[in-house]
């Protein structure tokens, strides 16, 4: 009697060890997500100095799609729906909202965790970036869209980076496997179409763009890393990212047992 009670001890013990540390290692992923990415920082340092070849580079590109969506309301109509409603980030956080309710309905609790904090530290890690930068947004003749706020980084490009990213590594695991390369095709071409839209709209610079998706990229590699080193602690298999974060969730009881984690 007295020795089960202590293996039960000793077991309850090490999970709330365990779990201490998962937590431990999202939020500190998350706040170093900030500082992490060097392509993220060496853009920030080229923005702030104002270099001179990026800055062409914004300005033709705004100038040409500029042009482009005057001559075309139509496709530009397309474009502002697309922005608005489709690729929108309160859209698109609210689909993630809703698969970490999915997650916690289906006892996934770390892996609602592992959403929650990606989508939230990326918006907040984004807004804070905003903040400090203070870039300005595109100034052109004839507007054919408007946007509030600074413009380093593109909170929508950031924002589609960050929440494609979370359906994609929760969702792939119930993806027949012959379908998984057309949800990795879609998932790219709409971020990538994200990108297009906020420029092509004239509301955002391309650096604008290109420093979203690094800095999404950022925070979504070090939460998924920090997932990884949780599934370790328990003893579970490393997995390839073609198979999604926690392949298990295809079964009756994606946490692990805490009978088979004291055992390994």
């Amino acid at each position: 009697m007295v020795l089960r009670f202590t293996t039960r001890r000793l077991r309850e013990r090490r999970r709330r060890e365990t779990d201490r540390r998962f937590g431990a290692r999202l939020l500190g992923a998350a706040a170093v997500a900030a500082v992490s990415a060097v392509p993220f920082a060496l853009l920030l340092v080229l923005v702030e100095g104002r270099w001179q070849p990026l800055r062409r580079l914004d300005a033709g590109a705004a100038r040409r799609l500029h042009e482009t969506a005057l001559d075309h309301p139509a496709w530009t109509g397309t474009l502002r729906f697309l922005s608005d409603w489709v690729w929108d980030p309160v859209t698109l956080r609210v689909v993630v909202a809703l698969l970490t309710f999915w997650l916690l309905h289906r006892r996934a609790w770390r892996l609602a965790a592992w959403s929650a904090v990606t989508a939230v530290a990326g918006g907040l890690i984004g807004l804070l970036v905003k903040v400090v930068v203070e870039r300005a947004r595109p100034s052109l003749e004839d507007p054919v869209a408007q946007a509030p706020g600074f413009s380093f980084p593109s909170g929508h490009a950031m924002t589609a980076t960050t929440s494609f990213a979370i359906l994609l590594l929760v969702l792939l695991p119930v993806v027949p496997r012959a379908w998984r390369a057309a949800c990795w095709i879609f998932a790219v071409l709409s971020v990538l179409g994200v990108g297009f839209t906020r420029v092509a709209l004239g509301v955002h610079w391309f650096s604008d763009v290109v420093g979203g998706w690094l800095l999404g990229l950022g925070v979504v590699s070090l939460t998924a890393w920090a997932f990884e080193a949780w599934r370790a602690d328990i003893g579970r298999r490393t997995t390839e990212l073609s198979d999604g974060l926690e392949p298990e969730l295809t079964g009756a009881h994606p946490e692990p047992d805490p009978v088979l984690r004291t055992r390994r």
